[in-house]
């Protein structure tokens, strides 16, 4: 098994290194739902808020959508470059954005799984996993170690939130309220930072004109870990989106 999410008190999906989905009942003891629609290993899956249409990313680099109530398969998305690795849901369920082993974030209408509606490249290494702050802000962890914190629609990296040094981030997941963020790497280390603020920032439609080359901000003190040599190497990682950038 590569993944498991629970969808409600009784029913929980799992996705294995083969492609293969199963929905699981613990009132009958057994699969309800099984199916292999995609190619390679299912590596992240979300439900929406009713529990559902499941969404699965591979690392065929399609989004597999799943009807839980129904207990069938509905679409498979057209490949995207590279391996999908983790999907999440945004803009009060309107809108599903997929990172990529490519250093991509796709995004997809609800209504409109069949070709990604719009993509933003960050130049990072990876988006290995990727975790909702807010209705708009992801914390993304990537091959090098950096957690940036990215908003949607627009499309902007807002900074640095923290960084295990040369590390690849395995894991982000959000504390209930929205106030820490707990982030795991291959340094053996979980260590927790503080993103209560990026509740309050204001993005606007303007993409300012920044200085070839200038650092990635950093949103807290404690993101520049071990001091302004760490990030002058880093870059703005915003790349103009190509799509709109209106919801």
């Amino acid at each position: 098994l590569s993944c498991v999410l629970p969808i409600d008190n009784h029913v929980f999906a799992t996705g294995d290194d083969d492609g293969a989905l199963k929905v699981w009942d613990l009132r009958k003891g057994d699969a309800i739902l099984e199916a292999r629609q995609q190619e390679e290993y299912i590596s992240a899956m979300a439900v929406d808020g009713n529990g559902k249409i499941l969404l699965t990313a591979s690392g065929d680099g399609t989004l597999g959508v799943f009807n839980v109530k129904r207990r069938r398969f509905e679409l498979l998305s057209e490949p995207q470059n590279g391996d999908l690795t983790s999907v999440v849901l945004l803009k009060r369920g309107r809108k599903v954005a997929c990172g990529s082993s490519e250093g991509t974030i796709y995004l997809f209408n609800w209504d409109g799984f069949g070709a990604a509606s719009d993509r933003f490249a960050l130049r990072a290494e990876s988006v290995d996993c990727v975790v909702p702050v807010t209705d708009s802000i992801v914390c993304v962890g990537s091959l090098d170690g950096v957690i940036r914190a990215v908003n949607i629609l627009p499309n902007r990296v807002l900074g640095c939130v923290g960084q295990h040094l040369g590390e690849p981030i395995e894991r982000l997941a959000v504390a209930p309220g929205g106030r820490l963020l707990a982030s795991c790497a291959h340094d053996q280390k979980v260590k927790f930072w503080d993103v209560s603020a990026l509740g309050g920032l204001v993005v606007d439609d303007y993409r300012r004109k920044k200085k070839k080359g200038g650092p990635l901000r950093a949103l807290s003190s404690k993101a520049a870990g071990s001091g302004e040599d760490f990030f002058a190497d880093l870059r703005d990682e915003a790349e103009p989106a190509a799509g709109s950038d209106s919801d």
